[in-house]
């Protein structure tokens, strides 16, 4: 599964587009596209990650994940879904 700094870099190469580029679009600094990119920035705005997303014509969502984890048994049989 590719993470969402994976997803930022793929989008931004195939269009073309430079860390510094990008980070003007946003009113970012470069370190912080590299940042993201790279899951090495502390903290980033989720308002930052979003802008971004949106202007690639992605949306950000949140699923809901299970309250419990499954147990081995449970996963042995297969039962972990329902």
């Amino acid at each position: 599964m590719e993470t969402l700094g994976e997803l930022i870099r793929r989008l931004r190469k195939e269009r073309k587009l430079s860390q510094q580029a990008l980070a003007a679009q946003y009113g970012m600094s470069r370190a912080t596209i590299s940042g993201i990119e790279n899951n090495t920035i502390p903290e980033v705005g989720i308002r930052k990650v979003e802008a971004i997303l949106n202007g690639f014509g992605y949306e950000l969502t949140a699923i809901a994940r299970p309250s419990k984890r499954p147990t081995l048994d449970s996963l042995k049989k297969g039962s972990f879904h329902g």
